[in-house]
Parts: C-alpha cells; structure tokens; sequence
C-alpha cells in the first residue's frame, strides 16, 4: 500500500480500471491515515468511514461489472465543509451552524454522479471569511511542510488543501471567493484552481458572497485539477449563475502545444511586499515559459492601480457576508470567532448608495481592463507574496489582519475582475516551504489555463515534492 502514497488521481484511476487495485482498498488507505494523522494535522472536521467504505463496495462492485463511469469511479475525495453533503453536518468551520441536509450540494452529487467517494468535511475558517486559515474554534490546521513549527495553511479553504497535502486524500474541492482555494494551494505546494464565477454550480454552498463565490479543485497535478473541474462544471437550473456560460472540455486540450501564447508579467500591483525568494521563485518561472515558445514579456497595465483603489474603498464581501450571517451574530455574537465577527459586521455600516457606487465602479474597470488585456492571453505572478507564515506570528489582531490582506491581495484581483486563475507550484525556500505562481486568464479561458499550467508542470519537477512525515507516520502522528 505504500504504492499508493502521494499517488496522483490519474495514476489511480488507471490501477482501479484495470482491477489492480479496489476502491475499497483505496478509500480504507485513506481511512487509516486519517486514523492515525487527522490528529496531528487537524485536516478534517467530520469523517464518515463507515458511509465511505459502504460507497467503495458499490464502486468496486460496478467496476467489476465493467460498468465504470469514468476516471474518478472508486476515488475518495474531501469536500470543504461549507459543501452540503446529505447526512453530514454543514458547519462552514462554525459552531453556530451545525446543519444536517437532507440532500448533496450539486457539486457533490455530480462528483458522486463521477464515481468519487466523499471521505469527510475538510476543516476551513469559520464562514470562509479569512486568506490565513485559522479557526479559534476546532483550531488550525497543521502545515504538513513544517513539523516543527505549527505554520498556517493559507485560508479559507485551510484543511482541503492539507488534506492532499499530507496525503489523507488524493484531491479535494474547496471554495474560492477571494483566492480561498489558491492561497492554501500556493502555501501547501499544490495545485488550485478558480474556475471563472458561474462555470461551478453555487447550490448547496454555504454562501459568503453569492456574487463571486466558486468551487474548484485542489489537487497534485493539473491533469488531476482538469479531470475535477471537468466533473463538477457546467449549468444547473438551481443556479441561474450557471446558464450564461458556454460548455468546455480542458481535457480535450490539455496536451495541445502552448507555443506562441502571449504570456505577460504586470509590472504593477503584484510586486509590492513580496517576500525576495517568493519573487525570485516566480520570477525564474519565466525563463521556462519562454523556452516552451511563448510569447513573453513585461507590461505596464493601469488598470491594476485602479483595484487597488476599489479594495481600499469597498467592503462588498462583508455587506454580503452580513447578509448571509448578520441576524445570528446580532443575536448571539459569543458563538463566533472575534476576528471573523468582526469582518462580517464591517458589512452592516456601508451605506447603499456607497455599495452601489463601489459595485458599478467595479464593473467600469471590469471593462476597461479587458479592453486594455485584449492582446494578452495570460498574467503571471505570485500567487501570495510571502510563503506560510508561523501561526504564532499572526496570533493577535493587528498582524492577523495585515497577513490576511498581504495573502488576499493577489488573488482577489482575479475575483473582483471576473476572470479565471490557477496556482500551481514553482519552487521552495531555502527553509523549505513552498512557493506558487499564479496564472490568470479571461473570463472562460479555463483550458488555456490549463493546458499552460500543464506545459510548466511537466517542464519541471516541483509537483513531484511532497512533505517528509515520516516521523509523524512512523510514531502514529504523535
């Protein structure tokens, strides 16, 4: 079974259809992980191992009767915990909201409709308000990249990314409003992608912000990220996000030849604060995109200054958060982190003419930025400036919140211009931790996106690290 370790998907979709391994053999490899890890990591809040197994019978039973459904027949997966599977509870990292439903979110249905295996709820922060990852209530979860030091896995979707990161499941699907499933993909040496908003189905998400909030996948390689997009995109007539959209197949295009792709490096807004060997890191990435043929170069965008003015101003997100979690604060704020309470009841004090004015200012730039990106493919850059901060050093209000900003500002650009991204790994620190690059394309351009990250992935060998726990393992995760 040791095999099995840090198998990407593709390779154990390939042992499952050739019958050289079970899914329940597979799902009971996870199960005993999580066993004997989930308590040094804190990657999971709720596991069902008894549904699990029962759901890899039934899997291993239709593959035995060559009735498999595709590449995800018999593999476990995580589901951050604000993704409403029917009979486990949707807390969304809270203690306030403890919810059983009575049926699964259109993600998990799809992914179920694939084959998949749901394992359990992946830990997150509370209401998926924060890019750190913390959570004062079930505590944080453990970067698997430093045992010694407890480092934050990056937020808001914190324990799906350490789930695959310290192989207690292949992949996970997270939520990512303003670079919740980057962020912890760049901190964790992993592959995350946003898919463009409305391409994902929002039903049965626990809503932060239902104008931006988006599923995607965390996963080891972006052939794997592409397979669980595939899966859990499309339109659904509960979500009227979703019909706008044209239909596409990253797979179909994911090995094509990425030559001649007008790759661009802003010179603006990205840069400032980064941590020296982030940048270096990224910046080194450049020199293997141009060997692959494409068309690289730097360029001044002043549009890019213009999001920087709409952060600062606007408090969109909290006024919606407000929307969604206000009444239960008011009503009894003791159940709720100080920190997160806080965030949300920004949200209440914006008055409407200020949000109104905010959001078509948003919409101006929206246009006038992909008018000025219309001979651009693709944007690099850091995908957060500086790698997993010690969760000691962002312990008190004041830092918390100037990391939390620092790791959101890159990635929420992409949010609030609509536009689709993916991080993927491009190197490590001289201590070890890893560093992410960030590719950012327009609206609908996931499979150029894909098939870009793909050509980098292959051209070198960061996806193939993966942390060493063979301590942990060897004493039982103690």
């Amino acid at each position: 079974m040791t095999d099995l370790a840090y198998a990407d998907l593709q390779t154990l979709a390939g042992a499952l259809q050739r019958g050289e391994l079970s899914p329940v053999e597979l799902t009971q490899y996870y199960l005993e992980r999580i066993d004997r890890l989930n308590g040094a990591f804190n990657a999971y809040l709720h596991v069902e191992p008894e549904r699990a197994v029962a759901a890899a019978r039934a899997a291993e039973h239709a593959l035995l009767a060559g009735d498999s459904v595709g590449p995800l027949h018999g593999i476990p997966i995580a589901l951050k915990d604000l993704i409403d599977v029917a009979g486990m509870p949707t807390a969304g990292g809270s203690v306030v909201y403890r919810d059983m439903p009575a049926r699964d979110a259109t993600v998990t249905r799809r992914l179920r409709q694939a084959g998949a295996i749901v394992l359990g709820k992946a830990h997150q922060v509370e209401l998926a308000f924060g890019g750190v990852g913390t959570n004062s209530h079930y505590g944080t979860p453990w970067n698997p990249w430093d045992t010694i030091t407890h480092r934050a896995p990056g937020g808001s979707s914190s324990g799906s990314a350490v789930c695959v990161a310290a192989d207690l499941a292949p992949a996970a699907i997270g939520t990512d409003t303003g670079g919740s499933v980057r962020i912890p993909a760049a901190l964790c040496g992993l592959v995350g992608l946003k898919p463009t908003f409305g391409r994902v189905s929002k039903a049965g998400l626990m809503p932060l912000d239902s104008q931006l909030d988006c599923a995607g996948p965390l996963a080891r390689t972006v052939a794997d990220a592409a397979l669980l997009y595939q899966a859990i995109a499309g339109p659904d007539p509960e979500d009227a996000t979703t019909h706008a959209l044209p239909l596409d197949d990253p797979l179909a295009t994911l090995y094509d030849d990425v030559a001649g792709t007008r790759l661009r490096i802003p010179r603006e807004y990205f840069w400032d604060d980064v941590d020296p060997e982030v940048e270096a890191a990224v910046r080194a990435s450049v020199q293997t995109f141009a060997d692959l043929g494409l068309d690289v170069d730097e360029i001044a965008i002043e549009e890019l200054d213009d999001v920087a003015e709409v952060r600062a101003r606007g408090r969109l997100i909290a006024v919606e958060a407000y929307l969604n979690f206000g009444a239960e604060i008011e009503s009894d704020p003791s159940g709720f982190d100080p920190v997160v309470m806080s965030r949300v009841q920004d949200g209440e004090s914006m008055r409407a003419y200020e949000y109104l004015s905010i959001k078509r200012d948003n919409e101006r730039l929206r246009e006038r930025f992909a008018q000025s990106t219309r001979h651009i493919d693709v944007l690099l850059t850091p995908t957060a400036p500086v790698v997993a901060p010690a969760v000691d050093d962002v312990d008190d209000r004041e830092r918390y919140a100037e990391t939390n900003l620092l790791l959101l500002r890159n990635t929420s650009a992409a949010n609030a211009l609509g536009l689709c991204a993916i991080s993927v790994p491009c190197g490590f620190t001289r201590d070890g931790l890893p560093i992410g690059l960030q590719l950012i394309a327009s609206a609908c351009g996931e499979q150029l996106l894909l098939r870009l990250a793909r050509a980098y992935e292959q051209a070198t060998e960061w996806h193939l690290r993966h942390p060493d726990l063979e301590s942990l393992e060897e004493n039982g995760g103690g």
